[in-house]
């Protein structure tokens, strides 16, 4: 589908939880089914004033992930719709036991939130930077994956999922990012990509955060007379196998942009797809196979290659190799 607007504008200063949290809070005065369950994390994911307006909606199990899980699977079956809010680096490595039996094999509607994912918490190292969950989560049967691009697909993928009675992990990560649509006015529907730009020499398919660098890449690729098809594949699982192949026969070939080991993410996913239905050249762009560096999450990007610079060097050399 292509019915995204791109937004040029700079500036943004809502995070996606706090979009995400408003969302919630909006829905839930409307349905007292939809809880909130934290693990002394309402702060971390902007839940605050949720607590303060629906006290008797939230549930607090303090730091104790695995309990969490079995606690919102509990509330699942009692009929009612929990979205659970942690930390992405504990809730997807902790608790993930409890993921694949508590929710995805008991088919629980529970939402993950997997709250400052990726490299976040970017100072704080390897301990705390949540880099394999995708691989880890696509991977157990019955769970759907998602990655919100900004705070206007955040608050539609929420209100999409109070009404979809499936377990689903999303992620998201910590700070504001800007904006990749101008607004809300476009159609988002779960496992479905949206083609964010036309273009017919070479195709970048991104997800959450890094769909930005994905846009702005193109912008620089369009000044080098280099058509770049920029593809948001906000659902990693159920992955829009369509998207990717019709940009694979009609482009020849793909960048992939995620924030998250080279191994099982997007990347990953795509390469899938196309290396057994049709066969094109894939560069897969994400952090390698160590330890990442500590530092701010632009600091990390740039050191490991995600950035306009280097996706725009790469997209030349794949429409000039051919």
């Amino acid at each position: 589908m292509t019915n995204a607007v791109l937004k040029s504008a700079k500036g943004n200063k809502i995070a996606n939880r706090q979009a995400i949290s408003e969302t919630l809070l909006d829905l839930a005065k409307e349905n007292k089914d939809i809880l909130v369950v934290t693990s002394d994390s309402r702060g971390s994911a902007s839940l605050v004033e949720f607590g303060k307006q629906l006290p008797g909606q939230i549930v607090e199990i303090g730091i104790a992930e695995q309990n969490l899980v079995g606690v919102a699977s509990g509330l699942a079956a009692s009929g009612k719709k929990p979205f659970v809010a942690s930390p992405a680096c504990f809730l997807s490595m902790r608790s993930i036991e409890q993921i694949k039996v508590d929710v995805a094999y008991s088919n629980t509607n529970v939402k993950l939130i997997g709250i400052s994912g990726g490299v976040s918490y970017g100072a704080l190292g390897m301990s705390h930077h949540s880099l394999q969950d995708l691989a880890v989560t696509r991977a157990i049967p019955g769970l759907d994956v998602m990655m919100p691009a900004d705070r206007h697909e955040a608050k539609k993928m929420i209100e999409a999922l109070v009404e979809y009675d499936r377990p689903v992990y999303l992620r998201i990560g910590r700070n504001p990012v800007e904006d990749s649509y101008a607004s809300e006015n476009y159609e988002f529907h779960i496992g479905k990509a949206v083609t964010m730009k036309e273009g017919m020499d070479i195709t970048i398919i991104s997800s959450g955060e890094t769909v930005r660098i994905a846009l702005d890449s193109a912008v620089a690729l369009q000044q080098e007379g280099i058509d770049c098809r920029v593809i948001n594949m906000h659902t990693i699982k159920p992955l829009d196998k369509e998207a990717i192949l019709k940009a694979a026969e009609e482009t020849g070939s793909i960048i992939t942009i995620e924030e998250h080991s080279i191994y099982g993410g997007l990347g990953s996913a795509v390469a899938e797809v196309v290396s057994q239905s049709n066969p094109v050249p894939v560069r897969i762009l994400g952090l390698p196979d160590e330890p990442a560096i500590a530092g701010k999450t632009a600091e990390v990007f740039e050191y490991y290659g995600l950035s306009i610079e280097n996706v725009r060097k790469i997209a030349i050399q794949m429409v000039g190799g051919r």
